[in-house]
């Protein structure tokens, strides 16, 4: 099967060959960035560069997908927030929310012209290069945030924290009105080519908020959004999942994602063999900071727990050792075929 092939019928639950390996997030790599010439702050705003990056993890290592953007502030700036991309750094910083735009209770103003603004049409530009470079023989994704987690970008996060306990009903206006304006970003970027869209709520573990407030005040808006999205689609959440999944399951993604703090065998009892779960490799303490051999033998306790795909927790960092790379899908041949 090709990759493309291979991931497609993985989140639609058809037949494979073997178990693919691939993200929903971002996995560009140092190597990548060395082969093309290319520094990371760069790779921001040029939809070019972003491709070339996307697609290097790919054709470096066969690593099964190309995923853009690389960073977690596109909806924000859209919607008015500012940016620092550090440009002329020679180290690896992804870009940060340097202004907020709300405060709790404020209503907030969604600008007309949505996917004009911003780095939206370079997102866009970015997945049809990615399309055009990779010949249609592997999946593209790319990514939106959840709600909640992106109301975090837009107001200051203590103080969502602190609202989610105290004024609820503030919270769920404001997630409320930011289903639209991401099911709108997420449905131009499949119809620019991608094949499959992450929604990160990582903004909503149960190490940060109780299941139960997860139920009433997270899961409705995630439900919405995901209904509104028509391309297959990754619910991912990095933390403490294990008392969510159930409810991540019901938002009615083709996918879940979880990280490494997630029981994987447990999850798997619990949602039964028609629930398509990827992950659970840890991707910093393990492909990032492990040998080989650890990444050989994440790659198998994963598999061996019963994902469906092979995906990093997070963004893999992208000093990670090529070694480690090839590790990771040599791993995943060895063990995961079907």
């Amino acid at each position: 099967m090709t990759p493309k092939e291979r991931v497609m019928n993985t989140l639609e639950k058809g037949r494979v060959d073997r178990v693919p390996a691939f993200s929903g997030m971002g996995n560009v790599t140092v190597a990548g960035m060395r082969k093309h010439g290319i520094d990371f702050a760069s790779s921001h705003t040029d939809a070019g560069l972003m491709a070339k990056l996307a697609c290097s993890t790919y054709e470096l290592f066969g690593f099964e997908c190309a995923v853009v953007p690389f960073d977690l502030c596109v909806e924000a700036e859209a919607l008015g927030c500012g940016v620092n991309f550090y440009a002329g750094k020679s180290s690896i910083l992804y870009p940060t929310i340097r202004s907020k735009v709300l405060s709790v209770g404020e209503e907030l103003s969604i600008p007309e012209g949505l996917l004009e603004r911003g780095r939206i049409p370079l997102v866009q530009e970015a997945i049809s290069l990615c399309g055009e470079r990779l010949n249609g023989e592997v999946a593209v994704g790319s990514y939106v945030l959840g709600p909640f987690t992106l109301a975090g970008q837009l107001i200051d996060l203590n103080d969502l924290l602190k609202s989610s306990f105290k004024k609820p009903e503030q919270v769920k206006a404001l997630l409320e009105q930011l289903v639209e304006p991401l099911a709108e970003i997420a449905s131009a970027y499949a119809e620019s080519g991608a094949d499959y869209i992450t929604v990160r709520e990582m903004g909503a573990p149960s190490d940060v908020i109780s299941p139960r407030m997860f139920k009433t005040l997270v899961q409705p808006y995630l439900k919405e959004l995901i209904s509104r999205i028509k391309a297959p689609t990754i619910l991912h959440m990095c933390g403490d999942t294990n008392m969510l999944v159930e409810m991540l399951h019901e938002c009615g993604a083709s996918a879940i994602s979880v990280e490494q703090k997630n029981d994987v065998a447990a999850t798997r009892q619990k949602l039964g063999e028609e629930a398509v779960i990827l992950g659970n490799l840890d991707a910093y303490g393990v492909i990032v900071k492990g040998s080989p051999a650890d990444v050989e033998q994440s790659v198998k306790q994963a598999i061996d727990a019963g994902v469906d795909g092979v995906m990093p927790g997070c963004d893999i960092w992208p000093e990670v050792p090529e070694e480690n790379m090839h590790a990771l899908m040599q791993a995943v041949e060895k063990y995961g075929a079907r």
